[in-house]
């Protein structure tokens, strides 16, 4: 089911200035800048090899991101991502195990092409939880 600890997904509300920070002051660096037009997200990778930080600020108004910043200004801390052997396995595992998972049946796609399902944060200790697809893990970046 739970392979591991994929990444920590962290609003922003200027990509450019949160990136010029995170090189700045702690020698990071982002991977190439990609949109999620679905999701509408602007967003990057920041790979730590065994995780990845994955930064996001909103494409449009009406995305769930920018809804997010609305409440969170200064953005913050908007879900962490564990990765799965089967998107559709785990949903119906975790569906069946009283979990609600959000958009159930529908097939959500990440930038990578990856199958994803995101759990309700009441089924997760408070926390936004997405699950993502492994099998294309070795592209990211």
């Amino acid at each position: 089911m739970i392979t591991g600890l994929s990444h920590v997904s962290i609003v922003v509300p200027d990509l450019a200035a949160a990136l010029e920070k995170l090189r700045a002051m702690y020698g990071l660096v982002a991977g190439e800048i990609k949109v999620n037009a679905e999701q509408g997200v602007r967003m990057t990778y920041i790979d730590l090899g065994n995780a990845k930080i994955e930064l996001m600020e909103p494409s449009r108004p009406d995305s769930p991101v920018a809804k997010f910043l609305e409440r969170n200004p200064r953005g913050g801390i908007h879900h962490f991502c564990l990765g799965v052997d089967s998107v559709e396995q785990t949903t119906t595992e975790l569906s069946a195990a009283g979990a609600q998972v959000l958009g159930a049946g529908k097939v959500q796609l990440n930038v990578h092409g990856e199958r994803i399902a995101f759990v309700h944060p009441k089924d997760f200790l408070g926390a936004l939880i997405e699950l993502e697809e492994n099998k294309l893990e070795q592209n990211h970046g």
